[in-house]
Order: C-alpha cells, then structure tokens, then sequence
C-alpha cells in the first residue's frame, strides 16, 4: 500500500461519509454501499474492508453507535470482499453486473442487519418484514449510485492504475 492508494482510500471514505450524512434524512438512500463496492472492485478486497472500517466508524459517530455498528461493519466488509474478488479474477466486468451486485448487496445488508436484530432478542421474522422496503430502497440506490458515480469514479481509478504502472489488464 503506497500513500497514493491511501489518500484515495481515505478520499472515498470522505465521500461516502459525506453521501451518508447528507443523505441520513431519506431511509436507506445513501452512497457507501455503492463506494465499498466500486472502490473494491477497482483497487481489492483490502480497500473494501479498510472503507467498511473507516466509513462506518466515522459516520455512526455522528449518527449514533450501538450494537449495529459491528454488524454494519461486518456487511460492508463482506460486500467489500466479493466486490474486490470480483475485480481481481473477472476485471473486464459488465457494469451491469456490477450494477446487480449493488442490488444484491442492499438486500444482503438489510438481512445481515435483521440478523443481528435477532441475536438481542428481536423477533427476526417480523424485522426483516418491516425492514424489506427499506431495504428495497437501499437496493434501488445502490443501482443509482453506481451507474452514476462509476463513470467518474472510473476516471480517478484508471489515473491511479497509470500511475502506479498497473494496467497490464485493461478495464472497462
């Protein structure tokens, strides 16, 4: 890891942050599910976990720590894991398969949560019920969010793989 790399990283932690904190008045429309997954697609596993980490632990000091925040933490990671998996073995990736990872992944979130839910003694069947439009939401945005932020975002990555000399596999 070069301090290149980790400015990126803390950059696109700053954003998400800010997408989050922006966006916390709207249920579950927010960027960082859709930044972990771009960012780990484009630069690996590592940098989804180091953004679940920072991202989550940043923003929920502002919007409020609990029980969640390890579960919040554990989802992202996980998320942040396949997308840099993905991006590792399948780089020339169609962004619409990407786009339904982001789907995915908004679905899995809510589930890993309602899990969590029910290990402090919530019934599991009735929170993930009333969660599932929330969820929905996180879902839908995750699709906006990548379509939209991927073609810029793109832009930065591409600039860091010319930098770093790392384009001995061309990307989309």
């Amino acid at each position: 890891m070069n301090t290149y790399k980790i400015t990126l990283i803390a950059m696109l932690a700053a954003l998400a942050i800010a997408g989050r904190i922006a966006l916390a008045s709207l249920p579950n429309i927010q960027p960082v599910t859709a930044i972990i997954i771009l960012t780990s697609f484009w630069l690996g596993p590592l940098a989804g976990v180091i953004m679940a980490l920072l991202t989550t632990t940043v923003s929920n000091m502002l919007l409020g720590m609990g029980v969640w925040t390890i579960w919040q933490i554990t989802a992202w990671t996980v998320i942040g894991l396949i997308a840099g998996l993905l991006g590792r073995f399948w780089p020339r990736l169609p962004l619409w398969v990407l786009t339904a990872y982001g789907v995915f992944s908004g679905l899995f979130f809510g589930l890993v949560i309602s899990l969590t839910m029910r290990t402090i003694g919530q019934p599991f069947w009735a929170y993930y019920l009333a969660g599932l439009p929330f969820d929905l939401n996180h879902a839908v945005a995750n699709a906006v969010f990548i379509l939209a932020l991927s073609p810029i975002l793109a832009k930065l990555f591409k600039k860091y793989e010319k930098r770093n000399g790392l384009q001995d596999t061309p990307r989309p």
